[in-house]
């Protein structure tokens, strides 16, 4: 039987050091919201596969049924022989995102194929070229979205020239002293010194950060793009690959505003860890590429597409967005309890249960990746699987499954705070 140094090793021989791996140990089996190794050690997930899993691990009813579809067929690619099941989920997908405008769907396989096909997308229906993009912004790891991604390392490190005509505004963030106003002068300064913004197809953004810091999105500044891209026949783009799906108290982020997006690129949890991506948006706008344009050999795989309707009923008969909001509630409450222990922790926000800390030196001011990392391993080694992120890697952010015990979720908590405050012992 291998064990976790075993197969790091065998890891390191045949894998190439560019894919990153965080955990020195292998996974065997998984429920809901624990994991256990290969050899039988058993691990809170507080990760859920980067908010692939708000529905937790093997959830049954996910797995029932792609099990019943498994026994039917497993591909055709939808392009040559389509099915029903595409079709019914796109229809659930138009229905659930925000606005009671026409929309059209289409499905992919990975984020960073959304995004990709939302932009092409968007030039098709615009004639125009440009995209727009922000600081801090994460967008997948082909050539467009490290393009669009607003930061280079580790994304962009070595892999350049990218495509063109892609620009970038600041985006707020006022622990960081950039204002809604400030973004949004840079973003009209772009349209001074470097692009037209009658050359400019797309802006894209998401609602909450996810890979940048877990940042909010100001309604103000929401409101004020959404009237720029109208002043300019610029089409709006919500990422909301990880924000969707229940994680931030709604099922999509979009729906905490009063703006209306024009096109939304989804993924993540839409299928329960089966890989399944999705662009929805206004229906004449989907409409604009030729026949051909759209798709792909496994885009909504029929395996991916049976789970994904089973996870939007878990997501309903579950009531995961009040879930949300609820544990969302229960984990800011406490990590306020221990702010005031630990002085690091400049700030805590976040929607829903899409919550994040920002931890700064309060020395210097600085960013205390140090510290962040510290934590990180503190909270692994008592059995709690915790990420990082934001631009400067000095965020901890929090993705449970939405489905997690309470008892699970307690026990989490208590890791967490023995964490935070340098106290490995106290969860022992």
């Amino acid at each position: 039987m291998s064990n976790n140094q075993t197969l790091r090793q065998r890891q390191a021989a045949a894998t190439p050091r560019g894919v990153g791996v965080m955990a020195p140990f292998f996974i065997e089996r998984a429920l809901n919201a624990e994991l256990w190794d290969v050899e039988g050690r058993r691990f809170i997930d507080f990760a859920g596969g980067i908010a692939v899993l708000n529905t937790g691990h093997c959830h049954p009813t996910v797995s029932a049924a792609v099990q019943k579809q498994l026994a039917a067929f497993t591909h055709s690619c939808y392009q040559v022989v389509p099915y029903e099941s595409y079709i019914a989920l796109a229809e659930r997908i138009n229905a659930l995102t925000p606005g009671t405008h026409a929309k059209k769907t289409a499905f992919f396989s990975s984020g960073a194929e959304a995004v990709e096909n939302a932009i092409k997308i968007a030039r098709a229906a615009t004639g125009r070229s440009a995209v727009i993009a922000f600081t801090g912004g994460f967008h997948g790891r082909t050539m467009m979205g490290m393009a669009l991604t607003g930061k280079v390392a580790p994304y962009k490190v070595g892999f350049g020239p990218f495509p063109g005509e892609v620009y970038h505004a600041p985006f707020p963030q006022d622990l960081h002293g950039v204002s809604t106003e400030q973004s949004l002068q840079r973003l009209n300064e772009l349209f001074k010194a470097d692009v037209d913004p009658q050359r400019v197809a797309a802006i894209i953004f998401e609602p909450v950060q996810g890979e940048g810091g877990f940042y909010i999105a100001p309604p103000e500044w929401l409101r004020a793009l959404r009237q720029l891209c109208d002043q300019h026949g610029i089409l709006l783009i919500a990422d909301e690959i990880q924000t969707g799906f229940a994680r931030t108290g709604q099922w999509f982020a979009m729906q905490h505003y009063d703006v209306l997006p024009d096109l939304m690129t989804l993924a993540k949890s839409l299928a329960g860890g089966y890989p399944l991506s999705a662009v929805c948006g206004r229906a004449e706008i989907m409409d604009a590429p030729n026949p051909g344009g759209l798709g792909g050999t496994y885009a909504g795989n029929p395996l991916a597409i049976a789970a994904a309707h089973a996870v939007l009923d878990v997501i309903d008969a579950e009531q995961l967005n009040q879930r949300a909001n609820q544990l969302g509630d229960r984990l800011k409450a406490r990590l306020q309890t221990i702010a005031s222990a630990v002085p690091q922790i400049a700030q805590i926000r976040g929607l829903g249960a899409m919550v994040a800390i920002e931890l700064i030196d309060p020395a210097t001011g600085e960013p205390d990746v140090a510290k962040t990392k510290a934590i990180q391993a503190h909270a692994l080694a008592q059995g709690l699987i915790l990420l990082s992120c934001g631009t400067y890697a000095n965020v901890i952010r929090f993705l449970f499954p939405l489905t997690i015990e309470d008892t699970v979720f307690a026990e989490a908590l208590d890791i967490l705070e023995a964490a935070l405050k340098g106290n490995t012992d106290a969860a022992t």
